[in-house]
């Protein structure tokens, strides 16, 4: 059986689209959403502005678009890998580990997509603002499940504040991220896990058994640094 003319044109588009936000997350991660343009992306990848605006229809469309995008692949890299462990403090620092590697192998090549594109829009009401606000609010429960489900589990200290231990995570995240970037200092990573780590430890009723399990995902170390 051969595909139809309609088949071949909706792959067709499918690819455009697919590419159109590639190139859109890439540069969104370095030159922030508003770098985003349909001419600008028609110029680098040698389509028609026609084409792009087929897609995607005005600039916020293409911003919300290139979000969704980011969430997909911040899933895949971040959050599916996570999975393995059922919940507690594993998870917890898996999903920490997870977006170390993710930062530091550069997914994105302007580092963390949504750490730019939150400062950018962190001030600025509407829908791009909405969307980056559930994609963090969504970072954050998924972190906060994890430390309350140990918490329950009794393998934190009774008085675990579990919101305070996701704050410090993502802060040692976020530094890590930042300070990598302005400074190429590869050792940040390196830093940001040993404190994650020694947090975890000090929530647990058990840090000897859990010690072990709390290992990096390759060494994180940056060789040129």
């Amino acid at each position: 059986m051969t595909a139809s003319p309609t088949d071949e044109r909706i792959r067709k588009g499918d690819r455009t689209r697919r590419a159109i936000l590639a190139r859109a997350t890439d540069i969104a991660s370095l030159e922030g959403l508003e770098g985003l343009s349909i001419g600008r992306l028609a110029t680098d990848l040698a389509i028609s502005k026609s084409g792009v605006f087929a897609h995607f229809g005005s600039k916020e469309e293409l911003q919300l678009a290139a979000i969704d995008a980011a969430v997909a692949i911040y899933r895949q890299r971040v959050v599916l890998p996570a999975q393995s462990e059922p919940s507690g403090l594993v998870r917890l620092w898996l999903l920490a580990d997870g977006w170390l590697a993710y930062s530091r192998e550069r997914v994105f090549p302007g580092g963390c997509f949504f750490f730019n594109a939150q400062a950018e829009f962190d001030a600025r009401p509407g829908r791009v603002r909405d969307a980056l606000a559930t994609a963090s609010s969504r970072w954050h429960d998924l972190l906060g499940k994890a430390a309350e489900d140990a918490r329950c589990a009794g393998d934190t200290v009774a008085d675990l504040d579990a919101d305070q231990l996701v704050f410090e995570v993502i802060a040692f995240l976020e530094a890590a991220n930042g300070t990598n970037l302005l400074h190429e200092d590869g050792r940040a990573y390196d830093r940001a896990a040993t404190a994650i780590r020694s947090r975890l430890l000090n929530a647990s009723t058990a840090p000897a058994s859990l010690a072990p399990r709390l290992t990096p995902r390759g060494d994180l170390r940056d060789p040129a640094a």
